[in-house]
């Protein structure tokens, strides 16, 4: 008899009593696409779609010329890191200690890392990180008016946009530039990839998620060693078994780099003892796929359990000591391999904790929070910026930041990635924000000014029943669009023309001029030797 009941959630989750327990139990339509193995990396490759060599546009040309053989890192500390207990105040540690009796740390049990700031001393890897000039903080790293709900405020460090929403991610948007056919035509090595954080919009782009996206680091080390991420062998006998076989093969074609992946893994080995906690099983995985030449330049790992509402000594102890372990772990891992020099890792977090300590033995949702970068390439060691005032508050009793993150983004973009600020003004929104002293060294790209280009735009529109795809032509262009079906088929001709400058509209069903079924299609424009592709319904 097939039990499938073990595959599924037997209870409905209660209406919840306040909205920090609803937002937590939340699950949006991304974050249930993306667990399931069918968004981000795993685009599908179109087999009847012709794959080119595009001419690339100005703003390609920028973002290409820009690729290097460095590599970050972002840790995400998830939930909420409590920055105070994290990297300690003893410049005014009789305020720090007033604000936080029960859970502060007592000044016998903290390392200095100078005469102002200390960690605690089950942090003690981080020591001689910091000793060896490879590690910096940047202090109260935030964005004015704080949004305290975990869901928003992680969006908005994803996106770079605090006042209004923004569906794209500050990656996302830069993959987007450099890759324009990526539904068709994907570069030969995952732009990305993401453990954990699912639903998180940072690689997140208009059309589609630029991440080989896994929940755990057990996922990804199926792929690794397997070349699949699902397993088609442990499977009830039964109707319900026949139908997750065929979900999860049709999941495991889909992922395109499982095959890169794999061979990077075995091409390499770990040269470091990393333990079995969470993150550890995360980096070591991380470590090989950079050793063995995977190429990818963008990796984000998670780090859960940072919402220490209570119990917070214990909890947030146990998650520092995973995190300056690993890191030490991790940069003799690459040393070995004389690859320390071109990889960054950067903490992230979507706020910081509240001043003083709450009821509970923990702290509250905050504001301000450390930055905290490593490696040998920032040159030296040191703190950026000023520490906020401990006293001075904001309407929510909060921390009030001193340094914008999106300048942290910024920095990193222009110094370790060697963006043009101008290419960096496109990706951050438009918006131009001053860079921080990190460290890192680079010659900039280059004089050329990409202010004025702006990427061909092109998109769906659905009103009045009917879908039709808009294009806005700078430049009088020979346009070939066809539609395909989401197997790769070629569908139908939209339009093959040359087309003067302006708003161009083509109704997709007049075009076709036969009936199409309901359900997803791309479709490719092919203009100037470049493509670019997005998906639409028909419904």
């Amino acid at each position: 008899m097939c039990d499938h009941h073990k595959f599924q959630k037997k209870n409905s989750p209660k209406k919840d009593k306040n909205v920090h327990d609803q937002e937590h139990v939340e699950w949006s339509r991304r974050s249930f696409i993306q667990a399931l193995g069918l968004a981000g990396g795993g685009s599908i490759m179109l087999g009847n779609a012709a794959v080119t060599a595009a001419k690339p546009s100005p703003l390609s040309i920028a973002l290409a010329e820009s690729e290097t053989d460095r590599v970050m890192v972002i840790i995400r500390l998830k939930g909420g890191n409590d920055g105070l207990n994290t990297i300690v105040p003893v410049y005014d540690y009789a305020t720090y200690a007033n604000l936080r009796p029960t859970i502060r740390h007592q000044q016998s049990e903290l390392i200095n890392l100078d005469a102002d700031f200390a960690i605690p001393n089950y942090m003690s890897e981080l020591e001689a990180m910091w000793g060896n000039g490879q590690m910096k903080v940047v202090h109260g790293v935030g964005y004015p008016e704080q949004n305290l709900s975990h869901f928003r405020s992680s969006d908005i460090w994803a996106s770079a946009a605090d006042t209004i929403f923004e569906p794209t991610g500050w990656w996302g948007r830069y993959y987007e530039y450099l890759y324009p056919d990526y539904l068709i035509n994907p570069p030969e090595m995952p732009p990305a990839i993401q453990i954990g954080s699912i639903g998180n919009l940072v690689f997140e782009g208009e059309e589609t998620n630029y991440a080989f996206s896994v929940a755990n680091p057990q996922q990804l080390e199926n792929v690794a060693q397997n070349g699949q991420i699902h397993d088609l062998l442990d499977l009830p006998d039964c109707v319900y078994g026949d139908k997750l076989f065929f979900m999860r093969s049709t999941t495991n074609t889909t992922f395109t780099y499982a095959g890169v992946i794999h061979d990077a893994y075995i091409n390499s080995s770990n040269q470091a003892s990393y333990s079995d906690e969470d993150l550890a099983s995360q980096m070591a995985i991380v470590a090989r796929m950079i050793k063995g030449g995977l190429g990818t330049k963008v990796y984000m790992v998670t780090l859960d359990g940072f919402d220490t509402h209570a119990n917070q000594p214990d909890e947030h102890r146990a998650l520092l000591e995973d995190l300056s372990a690993t890191l030490e772990d991790f940069y003799t891992d690459l040393g070995a391999a004389g690859m320390e020099n071109d990889v960054l890792c950067m903490t992230i977090s979507e706020f910081g904790r509240r001043p003083y300590e709450n009821g509970s033995t923990g702290t509250d949702h905050g504001a301000a929070s450390p930055v905290m970068l490593f490696g040998p390439a920032l040159n030296g060691n040191g703190f950026v910026g000023d520490h906020p005032d401990l006293l001075t508050w904001d309407n929510n009793d909060n921390l009030i930041p001193s340094t914008d993150f999106r300048q942290v983004y910024s920095s990193v973009l222009t110094n370790w990635f060697c963006l043009d600020p101008s290419v960096i003004d496109l990706i951050l929104l438009n918006e131009n924000y001053d860079n921080l002293d990190l460290g890192l060294e680079c010659d900039i790209l280059s004089n050329t000014d990409f202010r004025d280009v702006s990427a061909f735009v092109h998109a769906p529109v659905y009103r009045n029943n009917s879908v039709y795809i808009e294009m806005r032509l700078k430049h009088t262009s020979h346009v070939d669009l066809k539609l395909y079906d989401i197997m790769g088929k070629e569908i139908a001709t939209l339009k093959n023309e040359m087309l003067f400058p302006g708003v161009h509209t083509v109704d997709v069903r007049t075009a076709v001029g036969s009936r199409l079924s309901f359900g997803q299609y791309i479709y490719r424009i092919a203009m100037g030797g470049q493509f670019y592709s997005k998906s639409l319904m028909i419904s």
